[in-house]
Parts: structure tokens; C-alpha cells; sequence
């Protein structure tokens, strides 16, 4: 299989979907490959790529609570060639409870993904805003945790908590998880703000920060309602091009992992 990506941060409102839907749709306009997962019940994923909801017959759900292959539930070149997508319904939502007393709960995703082998270059899954089971099924099918923080007030404000989450899951149920990279989304030059929080996301997190950083943008922010990623509702905006920028940065580190596989030497964060 490709590189596994979980989108985690269980604050709402700091780009997971916005995030997960743009870069899947710059990878595959960069020519990768791309599975993007919709694991939240909110769905915005699905409907940020015009998908109906309503006229899903199979989503997520049916492969997680049922076990239905997710070849069934999934939708092949959607927006654009290269990239496919595994919806999510609002039956999703009281997967949380169904999944307490299922088989191997936390490894749902995983097993459910296992069938795709290395069909895909990367596949991206955006997550709830909780650290409930379903995030907790995101990070155990995932080689690395991919963060957005937003460059605005309370920024780090459970981040520590989403650590430990990580942390937990790399002990007790996935030891190849790890930091992929933290994206600054939200980012205002016209704001001290912005620079500060910026500052203090690379004082703690370091290297693992992504050089790229999405802007507060006009553009970025009306894609959603048209139900296309950014690059086709306007491909010229700081939006696309932030996007497209950490797509290359993606590209680039997932380049780098496997050449440190092959000489031994491996590659931690982005």
C-alpha cells in the first residue's frame, strides 16, 4: 500500500477537510495516485468534492460496521483524474457506538483498506474533530499523522492531548505511526498574530512543519459551496497555490522515505 495519511486534530474549524480535499486534488493533478477517505460524519469532504450525499447508496460506513469491500463504497476519479474517494454519510455518525462492540474495533479502517494493496501513492483520510474511536481507526491505518493548526488565538490548545492520543496509538496499536508534518493553515501576513503563533507551532514542532503555509483566503473559503477543490474553482489564487506548494513538499519527503528505506538511513518527519 502507498503512504497512509490521517488528517487529526480534534479542534473543529482549523482546515482538516479543507486541507484533505485541496492536497489530494493537487496530488493527483501533480499525477499521484490518490484515495481520499471521508471519516467524519459532518462529511464535508464528500460534499467540498460535489458529491450528493444523499444519493450515496454505500459510504465508509458499509466497509467499517458491515465489512462490505470498499470497492463497493468507492467513487473512481472524482474532480479529477487519479483522484478517488470513499465517501461519508451521516450514518457515519453512530459508528462511534456500533464499533464498541465490534471485533478488532480500532483496526476497522486498516483491515478495510488492506484489500487495495499499492494501488494508490497516497491515501489521505480526513478525521473527525474528536478523539473517539473513528480517529482512533484513522491513526491505526495510518504510517504517519498529517496536523493542521490554525495561525490564530489558542492555536496549541490541545495539541498536548493529541499527542499523548498519538503516542498511545504508536505504543498499543500501530508502531510505524508517525509525525508526518503540522500545516499552518489560516495564515493572515496583515496580523501580528499570525507570525507569532507561526513561530510558536515551529518552536515546538520544528522540522516537522511544513514550509508551505496556507493562507486566510477569500477563494479557498468559497470552493466548499461549489463543491470543487480549489485548484478547478480558481486555479490562479494564493489558495491553489499554497496547496500545490505542499504537494510538492509531500512528493518530495515521500521521495526522500523511500530512498532512506533503501540505504537504511529512514526519514522521521516531512
Amino acid at each position: 500500500m502507498g503512504e497512509v495519511l490521517a488528517i487529526v486534530n480534534q479542534k473543529g474549524g482549523v482546515g482538516k477537510s479543507t486541507t484533505a480535499v485541496n492536497l489530494a486534488a493537487c496530488l493527483a493533478e501533480a499525477g499521484a495516485h490518490v484515495l481520499l477517505v471521508d471519516m467524519d460524519p459532518q462529511a464535508n469532504a464528500t460534499s467540498g468534492l460535489g458529491i450528493e450525499r444523499q444519493q450515496l447508496k454505500r459510504s465508509i460506513y458499509d466497509c467499517l460496521i458491515r465489512g462490505e469491500p470498499v470497492s463497493e463504497a468507492m467513487l473512481k476519479d472524482v474532480a479529477l483524474p487519479g483522484l478517488d474517494v470513499l465517501p461519508a454519510t451521516i450514518d457515519l455518525a453512530g459508528a462511534e457506538v456500533e464499533l464498541v462492540s465490534v471485533f478488532s474495533r480500532e483496526y476497522r479502517l486498516r483491515q478495510a483498506l488492506d484489500s487495495l494493496e499499492n494501488e494508490y501513492r497516497f491515501i489521505l483520510v480526513d478525521s473527525p474533530p474528536s478523539l473517539g474511536l473513528l480517529t482512533i481507526n484513522s491513526l491505526a491505518a495510518a504510517s504517519g499523522a498529517l496536523i493542521p493548526i490554525q495561525c490564530e488565538y489558542y492555536a496549541l490548545e490541545g495539541v498536548s492531548q493529541l499527542m499523548r492520543t498519538v503516542e498511545m496509538v504508536q505504543r498499543h496499536l500501530n508502531r510505524q505511526l508517525t509525525i508526518r508534518g503540522v500545516v499552518l493553515t489560516m495564515y493572515d501576513s496583515r496580523t501580528k498574530l499570525s507570525d507569532e503563533v507561526s513561530r510558536s507551532v515551529r518552536e515546538v514542532f520544528g522540522e516537522r512543519v511544513f514550509h508551505s503555509v496556507i493562507p486566510r483566503n477569500v477563494r479557498l473559503s468559497e470552493a466548499p459551496s461549489f463543491g470543487q477543490p480549489i485548484i478547478q474553482y480558481d486555479g490562479a489564487s494564493r489558495g491553489a497555490e499554497a496547496y500545490r506548494a505542499l504537494a510538492q513538499e509531500l512528493l518530495g519527503g515521500a521521495a526522500n522515505q523511500r530512498e532512506g528505506a533503501h540505504t537504511g538511513t529512514g526519514a522521521g518527519g516531512q
